[in-house]
């Protein structure tokens, strides 16, 4: 694909969470639709538990390259550290009535339906558009009850890693 990240598989859509320590701790989730890639704040990161609803705040859209970013963000806005907590592909698997929907128009619909392929998220998720405290801009982000999800594991606050690189946020830090 042109403009793909070196080390991404042509073929299907990326995804990459990033955990990103600025203001507040939170994690990025970004998955590539019609070459950008569309951007959520989760600030209590991922579930593997299906009984758990993630608050995703969408936010704005950033460019491919920044898919593989890892650092210190200087300045105001966005200010802190970010790894590469977790990436791979992803399939949009929304439907309607039986007939696939594609991820834009899903998008705009407010509601997708993912298969993840990374290496810490795995399975299917969905994120809904809701009107949550009169903002549309807040969506929820669920693991779906498939072979990926898993009750006890809590992998937004014990792996704390990049995998990328195997760095934490600290290893950034300004010192």
């Amino acid at each position: 694909m042109i403009g793909m990240p070196a080390g991404y598989p042509a073929g299907m859509p990326i995804f990459v969470v990033q955990r990103h320590d600025a203001s507040r701790l939170h994690f990025d989730l970004r998955l590539e639709i019609d070459g950008v890639l569309v951007s959520w704040a989760v600030p209590k990161g991922p579930s593997l538990d299906p009984r758990d609803k993630r608050l995703a705040v969408f936010t704005e859209d950033h460019s491919l390259a920044y898919a593989t970013f890892e650092g210190a963000i200087d300045g105001s806005y966005g200010a802190g550290t970010v790894i590469v907590w977790d990436t791979g592909e992803f399939e949009n698997v929304t439907s309607t009535k039986g007939r696939p929907v594609p991820a834009g128009d899903a998008l705009a619909g407010g509601h997708l339906r993912l298969l993840l392929h990374g290496h810490r998220l795995t399975g299917g998720f969905a994120l809904t558009r809701t009107n949550m405290s009169g903002d549309d801009r807040n969506w929820i982000l669920v693991k779906i009850d498939d072979d990926g999800a898993d009750r006890r594991r809590r992998p937004a606050t014990t792996e704390l890693t990049s995998v990328l690189s195997g760095r934490t946020n600290a290893d950034f830090e300004n010192r």
